[in-house]
């Protein structure tokens, strides 16, 4: 299937070519800013200030024209034949205002995440939906936030980076993550992936994810509950995989399930910790590069 005809629910007809330009950068130079998440990083002074034209000022034109047509997460049609239906649509979720969300996005390109298709997929998703209604008004600040389980939603700018790292301009088709958590990664990941497939080894975690993810019906979304160790051989391989957990080396069954092409980006270590970029480029041959530090949950096998 070529890129044409896939169906996606972001503009990549208009966004591609800069992202693929923007891609030929080396992984070092976009990767200059270290921000670790923590919890602890959720402290007042992070919260977002609704300046509308500072929003306007900061965004990307066609990033701000997506922003802006879609309200409470439903992904922008884009196209005549998305207008009438899309596999890929969310429906409408309340919110009180938009503007947390493009603050969100703007902070995100100040940040040097440059890539527009990532970007608008951080807007069309209601991040507030996946987090306990006590800490809703913290949803958009930069800071990771826990949800139960001793678990957390990651921030923004890891997402994002993590993300527009594994995509590297590319259209993607199978994606792989591990770590489902509250669901949101994996929402944000249908945005531009033609088929998204999660893992959680945490049951009651994983029954989080589906209660949140159920009023978005994203029909291109796929949960598992399972073992993230030992992936999803049976619909490898996967153009990319993204690991929101610590390990101190990546599953060698993860490495074998990547395509030839593909990349695979998780954070390694276990108190000193770093974003670790792993790209196959043979039938047994992978390249690696350290990108930033981080702070991630530490990566555990088997189911509980």
């Amino acid at each position: 299937m070529t890129a044409k005809n896939r169906k996606f629910p972001l503009p990549l007809s208009s966004l591609e070519n800069k992202s693929s330009n923007r891609a030929q950068q080396s992984t070092s130079s976009l990767l200059s800013v270290a921000t670790p998440q923590t919890a602890t990083q959720n402290v007042r002074q992070h919260e977002v200030r609704n300046d509308e034209a500072s929003i306007k000022n900061s965004l990307p034109h066609n990033v701000l024209q997506h922003a802006t047509s879609t309200r409470g997460g439903g992904s922008a049609e884009v196209t005549a034949e998305h207008r009438n239906e899309s596999h890929h649509k969310m429906v409408n979720v309340p919110i009180i205002s938009d503007a947390p969300r493009r603050a969100m996005v703007a902070r995100l390109v100040k940040q040097g995440v440059r890539d527009e298709v990532v970007l608008a997929a951080m807007g069309a998703v209601p991040r507030h939906q996946f987090i306990e209604s006590g800490l809703s008004g913290q949803a958009y600040i930069d800071a990771s936030l826990p949800i139960g389980h001793q678990q957390t939603i990651s921030q923004p700018y890891i997402v994002a980076r993590m993300i527009e790292i594994m995509r590297n301009g590319r259209v993607l088709s199978n994606v792989l993550e591990i770590g489902t958590g509250c669901g949101y990664q994996a929402a944000v990941l249908a945005q531009l992936s033609e088929n998204v497939y999660s893992i959680e080894r945490i049951k009651l975690l994983h029954e989080l994810a589906k209660k949140n993810l159920r009023s978005l019906r994203i029909a291109n979304l796929r949960l598992h509950y399972g073992d993230g160790m030992h992936g999803l051989p049976q619909v490898a391989p996967f153009d990319g995989i993204i690991l929101a957990a610590a390990g101190m080396q990546i599953p060698t069954a993860l490495l074998q399930q990547l395509a030839i092409g593909g990349r695979l980006i998780a954070p390694v270590g276990e108190k000193q910790q770093v974003l670790q970029l792993i790209e196959r480029t043979g039938n047994a041959d992978w390249t690696r590069s350290v990108l930033e530090e981080c702070y991630f949950v530490p990566l555990c096998s088997g189911i509980i």
